[in-house]
């Protein structure tokens, strides 16, 4: 399934962040997509979360190969001593401008309850040949966190308008600084490479041709995406 020696590059995202970088991830990457297309009715709305688009949660058949390539090859490159918990899930994005919500129009972070001593690693591997369709970016915030997480918990009770008139920008995905955010880098999509990352980095999916999106897991944007819960290295 996966490949057992995966050739990894870091990229730097800033002084202290790293992204890292896999290519020819998945031995046989095409026959994903045909499992994606044969069982298209699986994939869901995710309306409480982030993503803007259909999920269709993976089982163990794909949490625990994943989980060990992550304990394998990028664990310990991550900060990661221990893993607590992980899921995975195909993903397709599908909305266009006008349906996102306003937490789909900025950057995001990957929580998973974490707590103290904890961290979120997260990986998204690109399962479609269109590079247009859009790879990941990374943010740093531009105002104190406290300030940022505070908008964020006004913006979530926000009317779509409401949001639009307070930001001064019409609905679309996020792939420029704005005032509240600095682009720091994006990784282009390139079909069967990953891209593993601490998820509590601000980051989104950078989607600069919209109307590209498509619910067909043969056309549109379709990705595998982990997330792993774990303990992290003391400093």
């Amino acid at each position: 399934m996966f490949n057992p020696r995966p050739r990894i590059e870091a990229l730097r995202i800033d002084a202290t962040r790293t992204a890292w970088v896999i290519d020819d991830v998945l031995t046989d990457p095409r026959a994903w997509v045909d499992i994606a297309c044969e069982h298209a009715a699986q994939f869901t709305a995710a309306p409480f979360n982030a993503y803007p688009g259909l999920e269709w949660r993976m089982g163990p058949d794909v949490d625990q190969p994943l989980g060990e390539f992550f304990m394998q090859h990028l664990r310990s490159r991550m900060g990661f001593r221990r893993t607590l918990s992980m899921y995975s899930r195909l993903s397709l994005a599908t909305l266009q401008p006008r349906q996102l919500r306003p937490l789909q129009r900025i950057c995001h972070r990957d929580r998973l309850g974490a707590e103290a001593g904890q961290g979120v690693a997260a990986c998204t591997l690109y399962l479609f040949n269109n590079p247009a369709l859009g790879g990941t970016s990374f943010y740093a915030p531009r105002r104190p966190i406290g300030q940022i997480d505070a908008d964020i918990g006004r913006w979530n009770t926000l009317t779509d308008e409401a949001f639009t008139q307070e930001i001064g920008a019409a609905p679309a995905y996020l792939t420029d600084s704005n005032a509240s955010f600095e682009l720091l880098a994006t990784v282009p999509a390139v079909f069967n490479r990953a891209v593993f990352y601490d998820g509590g980095h601000f980051h989104s999916s950078h989607v600069t041709r919209p109307e590209l999106l498509s619910g067909n897991p043969t056309e549109g944007r379709l990705t595998l995406n982990g997330f792993f819960l774990g303990r992290v290295q003391a400093a």
